[in-house]
């Protein structure tokens, strides 16, 4: 059973050999294949290759186009710079003024070049591993969007004093995704995550009136075009978690943080699935191979079974090979 098969049906509650791991991967990606981390965020060519070297040596099940947020910020206006091997830095918000919001309008993917590059990754991906992996595009999910063209701290203020303004900037982003998702899918995507992880830090109410709506349209566009969708908001979503699930997400990330899905998993409907939680750094970048199995399946089994090998976040560059075959060995343990 090759790797994309291995994920649709599980995804859709059919046996499977084995169950599927998707652990998210960006700065280890790059480390492991010894790609300068500008090279990573910016090149198609690079940033499969590595995901592609990891794929092959850790045996995971899906590829991605994850290694920063700002493909689209960039292309609102956000302005960037790149270090040679570390994350990408703002320099300047393209929202300054709240008023700035009235000048924004919805990105065409072919007028900017990380929009253009993101669609070439999963181009890439078919053309070197055809149907082998789940291929996996991303979006930023509105409200994370917004904070990264206005700035956290001014975008959590803006969402009580200017609430108007946001749902404008907001309806703009979510158009601009879908146009965003639609060039992906065409390009060959399997699935397209939207990481909306800001969420986690706002109240149920804020969540429901900015967000949820939101994410949803983006999934039922992403339904429409016959393809998967995965949501991913790390930290403590227990208080929103069902409005995730309810979105008809088909993966829903789960962060550590989350103490229990109990209450949360009699709510999923067929075709949902968990993926998460290990802890990234107490677990898999600092545990042994035992505490690093203990800890994958105890999730597993309460998740009743229906949650596919990850860590609630991405793999830490610190993370040592040694571990991530602990953490890969994991789901050959596992057979549904």
């Amino acid at each position: 059973m090759n790797s994309l098969t291995r994920t649709t049906d599980f995804i859709e509650g059919k046996a499977t050999d084995r169950v599927p791991f998707h652990p998210i991967l960006m700065r280890f990606a790059a480390k492991h294949a010894g790609i300068p981390y500008r090279d990573f965020c910016l090149s198609a060519t690079h940033k499969c290759r590595g995901n592609i070297r990891c794929a092959e040596d850790f045996n995971t099940d899906w590829v991605n186009t994850m290694s920063d947020p700002y493909a689209e910020a960039e292309a609102f206006g956000t302005i960037l710079e790149y270090p040679d091997d570390s994350l990408p830095i703002v320099r300047k918000y393209a929202i300054i003024d709240i008023d700035d919001i009235d000048r924004l309008s919805v990105r065409k993917v072919s007028d900017h070049a990380r929009l253009s590059e993101r669609v070439r990754e999963i181009e890439e991906y078919r053309k070197l591993t055809g149907e082998k992996y789940f291929v996996c595009g991303w979006v930023e999910g509105p409200l994370a969007e917004y904070c990264d063209i206005r700035d956290i701290s001014l975008a959590m203020t803006d969402l009580y004093e200017y609430p108007d303004k946001v749902h404008r900037a907001l309806d703009i982003i979510t158009e601009s995704a879908i146009h965003f998702i639609t060039a992906q899918v065409k390009a060959g995507a399997h699935c397209i995550g939207i990481g909306d992880s800001v969420c986690s830090l706002i109240s149920p109410e804020l969540f429901s009136e900015f967000a949820s709506g939101r994410e949803k349209i983006l999934i039922d566009h992403i339904h429409s075009l016959g393809a998967y969708a995965k949501v991913h908001i790390c930290g403590n979503t227990s208080a929103i978690l069902a409005d995730v699930i309810a979105t008809g997400a088909d993966i829903i990330d789960i962060d550590h943080r989350v103490e229990s899905v109990a209450k949360e998993l009699r709510m999923l409907s067929p075709g949902q699935v968990f993926s998460g939680k290990s802890d990234p750094v107490s677990v898999i970048q600092d545990g042994d191979e035992a505490s690093i199995t203990e800890n994958a399946i105890s999730f597993f089994r309460q998740a009743g079974g229906r949650c596919i090998i990850s860590a609630g976040c991405e793999i830490t560059p610190g993370t040592t090979v040694e571990n991530m075959n602990a953490f890969s060995r994991v789901a050959g343990l596992l057979a549904i």
